[in-house]
């Protein structure tokens, strides 16, 4: 590749840190949209290097990121001269690009930050560009790093073909919304970037994957499996902060628009369908109206999504397994009515039971998600957890402990009760570090060993779930 305006984006390792056989096997959405965005609105030379991909991965035990994975982690994101920052430092020195594009969350970071350093080695010329839900939540803090010079915040589709058309016209920043970047050794912050409220004109992430995506041969069609029907969640609870990156205000796709993107994964070979919503549906309208044109006039392959609890009901559900749904994921947390409460996930145990029951009635694969270490958390309260998980008819539970990750509500309530201080360090603090423990009514080495009875416990109901499934398949095939 001869010289040019060229864009690279790159997903920084995470899990590949932990195991070599551990690996993000899909297109990152996130740098997919905005490659689609630069080809269809740019001139310039656009390409996706998603550094934490291998063509296959081990299933994920949540026990190993907790203790071995743990150690391995911290070796390599320390160490420069592991396999895997020299593997990223070839593919930068192969493209050359003029503008580097790094997504960042806060458990990455530091990987972020490496492949920063990395990109400056290789040439100092290179402009690195952050972007992801970290700089939209920290903002003009990320520039303490030198090896970063601008940061995205919020949407990034708009933003950074702005800001490639203004490095074209004499680099010009401060015209662009949604920036944060140096000037005369300090930080420029830029108008706020709006959200975009015509959804349906994004291109879509995988039409040019072919094109743009880096090993795009290597990848399993069920890497492009993944696609959001909206943005934004009306939902406000207590650890979350999907609003900091999409807004209160949901903004839907037409119907029609999503099953053309439905259509396209089958053309190029997918076989399943995943919905990335924060909450599918978001509302009874419109869950409606989208299951009912997927049912109608969607491509007929299997898909799965999450769910919020409220919108289970036994139409809704009958309704999205006739449209081919084969597997629902909902989002419990917790065993406890009070910590539901407190952390304002908008129903009881009693109604996420409830719900349970009516996806399992329609035959439908079932995961719910658990997390454990609430600052409000007690002993009683993670057994009353500990005890629903246990109870539960379904396939797989998806099990975290509680992150305060920075910029979020969660995190200034640690701040204020002390536990969290100033020396916070993010790249320790994952769903399923060793490190994580913020419920002070709880000894750190006491939390630890109850956390480590529920991992046992998921980790047999997911083997159990495993046999299961391959046993007894659901209604329509699962993925």
């Amino acid at each position: 590749m001869g010289p040019g305006q060229r864009l690279l984006l790159i997903e920084p390792p995470f899990y590949r840190l932990f195991k070599d056989t551990y690996a993000l096997v899909h297109y990152p959405l996130s740098l997919g949209y905005l490659a689609a965005a630069v080809k269809t609105q740019s001139d310039w030379e656009v390409v996706v290097f998603n550094s934490d991909f291998l063509p296959a991965s081990d299933p994920f035990e949540a026990a190993y990121f907790t203790k071995y994975g743990f150690t391995h982690y911290q070796e390599r994101l320390h160490d420069s001269s592991a396999d895997i920052w020299q593997e990223i430092k070839a593919v930068i020195a192969a493209y050359l690009p003029t503008v580097i594009g790094i997504s960042a969350k806060s458990a990455n970071f530091a990987a972020a930050r490496q492949v920063a350093k990395i990109a400056k080695e290789v040439s100092a010329d290179i402009l690195v560009v952050l972007g992801g839900p970290h700089p939209t939540q920290m903002g003009q803090e990320i520039l303490a790093h030198n090896d970063i010079d601008v940061g995205v915040m919020g949407e990034g589709e708009k933003t950074l073909v702005e800001l490639l058309a203004s490095l074209e016209d004499g680099g010009n920043l401060g015209r662009v919304r949604g920036l944060v970047y140096r000037q005369r050794e300090a930080a420029a912050i830029t108008a706020p970037r709006e959200f975009l409220d015509d959804l349906d004109a994004l291109a879509f992430p995988a039409q040019f994957a072919p094109e743009v995506l880096h090993d795009y041969q290597r990848y399993p069609r069920s890497a492009f499996s993944r696609i959001f029907a909206t943005r934004g969640c009306p939902y406000n609870c207590f650890f979350c902060n999907s609003k900091g990156v999409w807004g209160k205000r949901v903004r839907f796709r037409s119907p029609e628009n999503v099953i053309r993107e439905m259509r396209l994964l089958q053309e190029s070979g997918g076989q399943a369908i995943h919905f990335d919503d924060d909450t599918f549906g978001v509302n009874p309208g419109y869950l409606r109206a989208l299951v009912t044109e997927i049912k109608e006039r969607g491509p007929g392959l299997p898909w799965s999504c999450e769910i919020h609890v409220n919108l289970v009901t036994a139409a809704n559900i009958k309704l999205m397994r006739e449209a081919g749904c084969s597997r629902i994921q909902l989002g419990i947390e917790s065993g406890n009515n009070e910590i539901l409460r407190q952390i304002r996930k908008g129903f009881t145990i009693e109604e996420a039971k409830a719900a349970c029951q009516l996806v399992s009635q329609q035959g439908i694969s079932l995961e719910t998600f658990f997390m454990a270490g609430f600052p409000q958390e007690n002993e009683r309260t993670l057994k009353d957890t500990l005890e629903v998980i246990r109870s539960l008819d379904c396939d797989k539970v998806i099990y975290s402990i509680f992150t305060p990750y920075p910029g979020t509500e969660a995190f200034e309530y640690c701040r204020a009760q002390h536990l969290i201080d100033d020396n916070y360090d993010p790249s320790l603090y994952y769903h399923q570090s060793p490190a994580n423990h913020f419920c002070p009514e709880i000894t750190a080495p006491r939390f630890r060993e109850i956390s480590e009875q529920i991992e046992a416990v998921v980790k047999e109901k997911n083997r159990l779930g495993r046999l299961r499934r391959k046993t007894f398949p659901p209604l329509t095939s699962d993925f």
